[in-house]
């Protein structure tokens, strides 16, 4: 009996050694988030195509800045009920018909004959052919809500006809046009950007420096890129080239 006893004991001391032999300290590293496979991560900027017209980069500024101010179709002025200051808006409010620019209310006011009915109205300036085909061609692609990035800067082979200018007209000439343009700054002509450059206030606006309106008014602050671009071209000169 004293045998079965110590052969027993024996027996569940092993096994307690081997128990506790398998046991070790927590595992203190930190595994990595999860990948988030939802779909609801911010999306990633994709590279600008040549062929498409964007949303965020030409037509939201262009519509703000022409049209989406005060005394005409802001939030807090909305004549007729349309506001142009976002995308939502712009959608639910304009007329647009998506893939159909012709049949599109939108369209129709800026290409429109009577004075009294063309949009932006007298006096301000009216949009150009190529903005007026801008806006086309983005109505006919969809009128998506889209977005890109530029992955070149080109800041070597820069004009004022071909750089300069149409970040101007798409983003400042909708205010600066006309015979009444605000704050009395005309940005149609070379000699009328040059004297807003020569006094200073061409690159505190759009840089956004103290002691200066922020330009483009209400939207947002012009992309990295084009600042660039403008600050080179002034360091050359300002040419009309």
């Amino acid at each position: 009996m004293k045998r079965f006893v110590l052969t027993l004991v024996v027996t569940l001391t092993v096994i307690a050694l081997s128990f506790n032999a398998c046991q070790h300290e927590p595992d203190e590293t930190v595994s990595p988030d999860p990948v988030d496979t939802s779909g609801n991560q911010p999306p990633v900027g994709i590279p600008c195509d040549p062929d498409t017209v964007y949303f965020a980069n030409t037509i939201g500024p262009l519509l703000l800045a022409s049209c989406g101010v005060a005394g005409c179709h802001d939030a807090g002025t909305a004549q007729d009920g349309v506001v142009l200051t976002d995308y939502a808006q712009i959608l639910s409010t304009a007329g647009i018909k998506p893939g159909n620019p012709t049949d599109s209310e939108l369209y129709e006011v800026i290409t429109e004959n009577d004075p009294e009915k063309i949009m932006p109205p007298p006096p301000r300036g009216a949009l150009t052919s190529e903005q007026i085909d801008l806006i086309y061609k983005w109505i006919l692609q969809g009128a998506k809500n889209n977005s890109c990035s530029q992955t070149e800067c080109d800041t070597i082979n820069i004009t004022y006809a071909l750089t300069v200018r149409p970040i101007l007209q798409n983003s400042c000439l909708g205010c600066h046009s006309g015979a009444a343009p605000s704050g009395g700054i005309r940005l149609e002509t070379h000699s009328d950007v040059l004297a807003v450059v020569n006094n200073g206030k061409l690159l505190g606006t759009i840089r956004h420096e103290q002691g200066y309106s922020a330009m483009p008014k209400n939207g947002a602050k012009l992309d990295a890129c084009y600042i660039t671009q403008i600050e080179k071209w002034i360091k050359n000169g300002a040419p009309n080239n």
